[in-house]
């Protein structure tokens, strides 16, 4: 009988990690069953577009898992994921996280508001002592339903990987595994996980990651066994670093409208839950309409995928955005594609787009976004734009940008000397024209930034994850934390 791998792909990013780089060849090249749960509304979308032997798709069953959140002891689940979040131990930069809190404080209905008080008192305790840490782990485990148990029963896998350590529902989905004594691992996906998302909310036994750079927070900040934690480099850049994605440049400019004879400005926008990025967005059509750079410009801007959520102030900002476009002849917009269903438009579908975007960029321009990352994969300049909003997200908590920069993943960006940033339009301007002078400047710093983000930059970071998962078959270790 072939060992069963189950794999919860919760979220975009988790479908490209998995499904769009070697990690799932290198399982089904081995002999292995793979089982990927992905939200119920995509499930015929994702089988239609990833069918082969081997690979079986499945629901998620992320409404009934909400609806255990909300039903079960709702106010105590709340909280231990606050406390989650927010406890990981203070031998790490916790600047991220402290800036979650403030949101929830600020954010917080008024009954939550009285209980702060004791709530930060307990994340004190927490990010000073281990042993208040391991308790809070065990504390979540009261919340196990019983969701999948057909699944298991049906399946009986070998061993279930998420690409959380429960820090979103896929808690769930773990804890029922670990009480079936099934081995459990996760996987880093993004860039700021390690260090914004803090403790496990699930028995996990195994983690991969990126770079040492990570596997020194999972092991400080979240009392990972080091053992326990490997660094396999990040599959989804694979694609990236063997340039499979980037299309022709005359065919990428024609697409979206572009003049090939000026210089392409791009922007990512990012952040947006703590802050604005229109201003951003003002200052570069200023500096490209106003043609104040050095070469004749246009800016292309992506927009983020929480534009399109349904709240009011992202779409108001994405409706702004869409007028500058109206306005300004050499300013344009491109969407991130949807997949569909709670993954919304954190998708793989538009990787060619992406790739596209920033292979092609003279200069790209960002809020400190992993698209810094990225674009540093495909040697491109790339400056993190961070102009104050002066309105901020009126009634809603906003974080100045201009204060963000040491964030952990934000202060190695600073520090690495790969790109410049900029507080103000006339910075932003002569950031802009410094790298249109001098495309090749910062190259070598770029290049050595990746290697101690991504570590393996040769392609090779889904097979060695994908042989990691296999050598985990059938392996218990016991608690994560």
């Amino acid at each position: 009988m072939k060992p069963r791998i189950f794999i919860s792909a919760d979220h975009g990013l988790a479908i490209v990690y998995f499904l769009q780089s070697d990690v799932l060849r290198t399982l089904l090249d081995d002999g292995a069953e793979v089982v990927v749960l992905t939200d119920d509304e995509i499930v015929e979308r994702i089988r239609e577009r990833f069918a082969q032997p081997g690979l079986i798709i499945e629901g998620l069953r992320l409404k009934q898992a909400k609806q255990y959140f909300h039903s079960h002891s709702y106010g105590a689940q709340w909280w231990l994921d606050f406390l989650r979040r927010a406890g990981a131990s203070n031998h790490i930069n916790l600047e991220a996280v402290d800036s979650y809190i403030n949101q929830v404080k600020a954010e917080a209905h008024a009954r939550r508001k009285l209980l702060f008080p004791f709530m930060e008192f307990f994340v004190a305790i927490l990010r000073r002592s281990r042993a208040a840490r391991r308790w809070l782990h065990g504390l979540q485990q009261r919340f196990t339903p019983d969701i999948y148990a057909d699944l298991f029963a049906k399946y009986r896998p070998s061993l279930v990987v998420a690409s959380t350590p429960g820090w979103r529902y896929d808690r769930y989905l773990l804890r029922e595994a670990a009480a079936h004594n099934i081995p459990t691992a996760a996987v880093i996906v993004g860039w700021d996980n390690s260090s914004s998302y803090s403790l496990p909310g699930a028995p996990v036994d195994y983690i991969t990651c990126w770079s040492e750079i990570q596997k020194q927070e999972l092991v400080n900040g979240s009392d990972w066994d080091p053992a326990r934690v490997h660094i396999g480099g990040i599959p989804s850049y694979d694609g990236y670093f063997k340039q499979e994605w980037v299309l022709p440049r005359a065919e990428y400019f024609k697409a979206h409208g572009l003049d090939p004879q000026r210089k392409l400005i791009s922007f990512a926008s990012s952040f947006i839950t703590f802050s604005p990025n229109i201003q951003d967005i003002e200052a570069l059509a200023e500096l490209v309409s106003g043609d104040q750079l050095a070469e004749p410009s246009q800016l292309l801007v992506r927009l983020h995928p929480n534009h399109f959520m349904d709240v009011p102030r992202f779409a108001q900002e994405r409706e702004a955005i869409f007028q500058l476009a109206q306005k300004y002849p050499h300013v344009h917009v491109v969407e991130p594609v949807a997949l569909g269903g709670s993954l919304g438009h954190y998708s793989g579908e538009d990787m060619h787009e992406k790739s596209s975007m920033m292979a092609h960029s003279d200069v790209f321009v960002t809020v400190y976004s992993t698209m810094v990352v990225e674009a540093s994969a495909h040697k491109t300049p790339v400056v993190s734009a961070c102009i104050d909003s002066p309105v901020g997200w009126p009634g809603k908590f906003t974080l100045p940008l201009s204060r963000i920069g040491d964030w952990p993943t934000h202060s190695r960006f600073r520090n690495s000397s790969a790109g410049r940033v900029a507080y103000d339009i006339h910075q932003l301007r002569d950031a802009l024209n410094f790298y249109l002078n001098t495309p090749g400047a910062d190259e070598a710093e770029r290049a050595a930034f990746i290697a101690r983000e991504c570590t393996f930059t040769d392609a090779s970071a889904g097979q060695r994850t994908g042989a990691y998962l296999l050598s985990r078959l059938g392996q218990r270790a016991g608690a994560s934390a």
